[in-house]
């Protein structure tokens, strides 16, 4: 199909009925009579997706990056921050950190204005996902904020019809794809228009791309209309804060999904299975420490897996401590069954090999301290990166050991098709977080 842009001068906003126009255009194009297919709108839920790329325009601008700006994390994007972490004398990780976005808007801030312009814009819609267009969305609405002078907001309209496998080619399934580009401010100004754009009487997602910010209007707005709200923690950039955002809009009744959530599944799974056995499973209550090794960069996995865990043993949190150090460890007690003291360690390991996912976990070991009897030692590694820290030491012998596989695909495309398919209350993700929270307001 066609993929005609609208765009409006300085200072006008697009208008909901010129962008009803355009969809009602495309329909009418498209269904003439004069092709064999037939292409009709699906019907199952809409979708508003905030998609940040400041990074890298901030990167594009300073003259580290050439390549599109659409929002991922490939090879030449890793290799334009590492550069510039070079260049300015930074940790060099090829992640986006505080640290590294900060300096980046520190550099673009002293650009003349004239200078501040992104020429490399990605004025994409329908390229989004074929694994989220597989599920058959109605509409998906992607906001796009850009750098620079507030020149009003432009939209893209186009329709998206993926061929389905092993279906007739006569029949599409189509797709509808708004993109709205603009500076945060302009965005902001057109939240109402928004939420006029989501179909009525079906599920409403809302895919929060960026660190969320209750405080922000747009995030607030559009979480309260939506009927679920989907973040990803491993991106978050300070995770110890923004979890315990998540955890009062949960408390404000918003329906909040994290896609790094999953990515715990098999860690949480192979736990179980460990304990399996009734010999073991009475061993659980004698556990009284626990190891939990990550990617340093990110310890949101670490703290959701310790909230887990935790929350499963009804453990009560009660002293939290920052170490720091090479390996920024943090010990967190808490009280078990008896008054029994259990002691965590979260340690963040320097790894050469970066996973695509920041913070994914590497080890974790379980075991008791006050009774060295216990059948209840068990070390979990990572398939791909190893444990040797966790091997360490005269009593690893005795532990049971397995490898984690990790997940085929992590990335939140494919997390987030798994959970359109799934979508619902997940209370046990929700108990756990409500632990975490706890933990991290002991800080």
């Amino acid at each position: 199909m066609t993929t005609p842009i609208v765009a409006l001068q300085k200072p006008k906003d697009i208008s909901l009925s010129e962008i009803e126009t355009e969809l009602r255009n495309i329909w009418l194009s498209q269904n003439t009579g004069k092709d064999s297919s037939i292409a009709t709108r699906a019907a199952t839920f809409s979708m508003v997706i905030y998609e940040p790329e400041e990074f890298q325009q901030l990167l594009g601008n300073l003259g580290f990056y050439d390549g599109p700006i659409d929002g991922i994390h490939g090879p030449k994007t890793r290799q334009a921050i590492r550069d510039a972490q070079a260049t300015y004398d930074l940790r060099i990780t090829g992640r986006i950190d505080s640290d590294t976005l900060a300096k980046l808007r520190e550099e673009f801030a002293k650009q003349p204005k004239e200078r501040q312009e992104i020429s490399n814009l990605d004025a994409r819609g329908f390229s989004i996902s074929d694994a989220i267009a597989a599920q058959n969305p109605c509409r998906i609405i992607t906001l796009c904020p850009i750098l620079g002078e507030d020149t009003g907001v432009t939209a893209q309209v186009s329709a998206y019809c993926p061929i389905q496998k092993g279906g007739e080619s006569s029949h599409l399934v189509c797709c509808e794809y708004i993109t709205l580009r603009g500076t945060k401010e302009a965005l902001a100004r057109v939240s109402e228009m928004v939420e006029s754009l989501m179909i009525p009487d079906l599920p409403k997602f809302l895919w929060w791309k960026a660190t969320p910010n209750p405080e922000q209007e747009l995030f607030r707005k559009l979480s309260e209309y939506s009927n679920c709200t989907i973040v990803d923690s491993g991106y978050f950039s300070d995770p110890e804060s923004e979890l315990l955002k998540m955890q009062t809009e949960i408390e404000n009744e918003v329906y909040i999904a994290d896609l790094n959530w999953h990515r715990l599944s098999a860690w949480q799974e192979l736990t179980a299975a460990t304990f399996d056995p009734p010999e073991r499973r009475e061993a659980l209550g004698e556990i009284d420490t626990i190891a939990i090794d990550y990617e340093k960069g990110n310890a949101a996995q670490a703290l959701m897996f310790l909230g887990w865990f935790a929350s499963r043993l009804e453990w009560k949190p009660i002293s939290f401590t920052e170490e720091g150090g090479d390996y920024d460890l943090v010990y967190v007690k808490f009280q078990g069954e008896g008054d029994r003291e259990i002691v965590a360690e979260l340690a963040g390991i320097p790894v050469a090999d970066l996973g695509e996912i920041p913070g994914d976990l590497v080890g974790l070991r379980l075991n008791s301290t006050c009774n060295p009897e216990a059948n209840c030692c068990t070390i979990l590694c990572s398939e791909t990166t190893g444990c040797m820290r966790m091997e360490a030491g005269g009593s690893a012998q005795s532990c049971r050991t397995e490898q984690v596989s990790s997940l085929t695909d992590q990335k939140a495309e494919l997390l987030m098709a798994q959970q359109l398919q799934r979508w619902g209350r997940d209370l046990l993700y929700e108990e756990s977080l409500a632990v975490t929270a706890e933990i991290l307001k002991l800080r």
